[in-house]
């Protein structure tokens, strides 16, 4: 588990080029950013942070493999899908995967998001995940910083879940769009019966 934790690259090199392991998908989310969007949550990060909604997301160990090309095709076939949010887990692990699935799904008109436990000068910096800045490049906004429990936040008006995360907003046409809230929740029932609770009071859980 050690060795995992400080290099994820160890179980990332699994994952085939042109492909995104993740722990889950929903399409049509009003809570994981401005508008209506589909949210990934990919699946790996070695933090474990105390109070983390997502502990499913942890693991390295591959969950569902997708590839970005399906993956752009599934998001552009919801008309409502006005954008995408990257989740996790940590989304900067697959940085170079989703910086593809950014630029195919920017091309067709959305706008793209991402949470990260790196700080923005941490990403910048040569010593961040590889492709990292590729991925910012894409970004429309960026949330950064780890969840620190004892700086939660749960407020009608904070779209950060802990005090110490910052909102980053790279395309100066979301400046007043950042108005979705930290302790808002979100409930996805499927057709096959199975629900999908989103939202950071909610945590990320899934019975499919």
């Amino acid at each position: 588990m050690t060795q995992q934790k400080t290099n994820p690259y160890l179980s990332l090199i699994e994952i085939p080029a042109g492909y995104l392991n993740i722990m889950g998908y929903v399409d049509e989310s009003e809570v994981n950013g401005p508008g209506c969007r589909a949210v990934i949550w990919v699946q790996g990060c070695s933090r474990e942070c105390p109070g983390c909604f997502n502990l499913e997301s942890w693991s390295f160990e591959i969950n569902q493999l997708v590839s970005v090309d399906i993956l752009a095709e599934k998001i552009l076939s919801k008309p409502r899908n006005q954008g995408v949010t990257f989740s996790g887990g940590e989304p900067f692990w697959q940085a170079p995967a989703l910086a593809s699935l950014a630029r195919k799904v920017k091309a067709a008109g959305l706008n793209v998001m991402s949470f990260s436990g790196f700080t923005i000068e941490q990403l910048r910096s040569p010593h961040g995940p590889a492709g990292a800045r590729d991925l910012l490049e894409q970004l429309d906004i960026l949330i950064d910083g780890p969840y620190v429990e004892s700086l939660a936040i749960n407020s009608p008006v904070s779209p950060v879940s802990s005090s110490n995360q910052r909102v980053h907003v790279l395309n100066p046409a979301f400046q007043d769009q950042i108005t979705w809230a930290s302790d808002q929740i979100e409930v996805h029932i499927f057709k096959d019966g199975s629900r999908l609770i989103t939202g950071y009071r909610g945590g990320l859980v899934s019975d499919q």
